[in-house]
């Protein structure tokens, strides 16, 4: 029988806000953290003109010491922790599961670290995310790092999930960081031809055709303990497509058998009431998601959809566990998230406006270059 395993700290910063608070008050104010990547990166840039979402305080990224996406899990896991009110002995001996697609990203040396050998190999180690946690709060259980493209802090999530499920640790602190606006890796992007082309912010829009990309860093804290007021993480399943280096079968097959996994596992009893897709914005995504969707769930009644990369810009490899720090603060209160104005999606599912009642259980999906998938199943309190 699985154990409850509860997520009791929240943290996360993006383009949208400092905290989850401002997150909340942002979306409930159908704002978006989008804006025109020359602010940041300069109007020489090819980029220049390219919707993006970045993290304004850029002071925290800074560091004499650590490149900034560690720099950053560090700022987010404190916060976390300091939301769950983990100290002593649970701490030290908890697991550190990060997530990141692009690792530090830094392709060159970090302007504000002061240069020394033993660090001179750090900008291209993406363990450096995670150790730099360890070091720095004195945690000693185990860490890993995740890279599994644009699913790897979901991915952490479920490792940190099946570390609590086999007695591994009784605490686990998730972290997902992304910082990939800088020029060499947007323009990857462009080459790749995944960005948005058009400036259509709507996942679900027949002539959607690209994400827009943003920054991000979130921390979760997840326990076995008994808890009150805190979401739970009821399984973690993940495949892959076998198919592509970059894109997804049309028909969402890989995607489709990841959900059914996960509905097979779950209790007979489980009421599946919502879903928080990936909802990348590619014209390929749109059309696959959505009938995975429709051929795994055949929904009779309505399911709500939240998608929420149209509010934060996709943050890549944190995009995952950023989505589910948002989810957890509205689960909190028995609520799922509102959604921006978007175009209708396939009947029976709903795209609320509004901060809705949250019954039942979330399914969050998450989908890497390379066929990657995950799925998670959330509910709120019992209590």
């Amino acid at each position: 029988m699985n154990k409850t395993v509860s997520i009791t700290g929240i943290s996360a910063i993006s383009g949208l806000g400092e905290n989850l608070t401002e997150h909340a008050e942002a979306m409930e104010n159908g704002q978006t953290g989008l804006r025109p990547l020359k602010e940041l990166l300069g109007d020489q840039s090819n980029c220049s003109e390219l919707l993006g979402s970045w993290i304004q305080p850029r002071s925290i990224l800074n560091s004499r010491k650590w490149a900034p996406a560690s720099s950053l899990a560090l700022h987010c896991a404190k916060e976390a922790i300091a939301d769950a009110k983990l100290s002593g002995k649970d701490l030290k001996n908890a697991a550190i599961i990060a997530g990141s697609s692009r690792g530090n990203a830094w392709l060159n040396n970090w302007p504000s670290r002061r240069p020394f050998k033993l660090m001179a190999a750090s900008n291209s180690m993406h363990g450096e995310i995670a150790s730099a946690v360890s070091i720095e709060l004195g945690i000693t259980g185990p860490w890993q790092t995740i890279a599994s493209g644009c699913a790897a802090s979901l991915d952490a999530l479920g490792m940190a999930w099946m570390m609590l499920q086999t007695g591994v640790v009784k605490h686990a602190i998730v972290i997902g960081v992304e910082l990939p606006l800088v020029p060499e890796i947007v323009q990857g992007y462009i080459d790749t031809g995944v960005l948005s082309t058009n400036g259509i912010n709507d996942p679900y829009h027949p002539d959607t055709s690209g994400f827009f990309p943003g920054e991000a860093g979130c921390a979760l804290v997840l326990t076995t303990e008994p808890t009150t007021n805190a979401p739970l993480l009821d399984g973690y399943w993940c495949n892959s497509d076998a198919d592509s280096p970059i894109g997804m079968p049309s028909d969402g097959r890989g995607l489709r058998a990841c959900i059914e996994s996960a509905l097979s596992s779950l209790p007979a009893e489980t009421n599946i009431t919502a879903i928080c897709p990936h909802a990348s914005g590619t014209h390929l995504h749109s059309i696959a998601e959505k009938q995975a969707l429709l051929d795994a769930l055949k929904p009779q009644t309505p399911l709500s959809l939240h998608p929420l990369k149209p509010f934060t810009g996709h943050t890549v490899g944190a995009s995952g566990a950023l989505d589910t720090a948002i989810l957890s603060h509205y689960l909190r209160n028995k609520q799922l998230p509102p959604n921006l104005d978007l175009t209708s999606p396939p009947h029976p599912f709903t795209l609320p406006r509004n901060p809705t009642p949250a019954t039942g259980t979330l399914l969050k999906i998450a989908v890497g270059m390379g066929g990657h998938n995950s799925v998670i199943a959330l509910r709120p309190p019992e209590s």
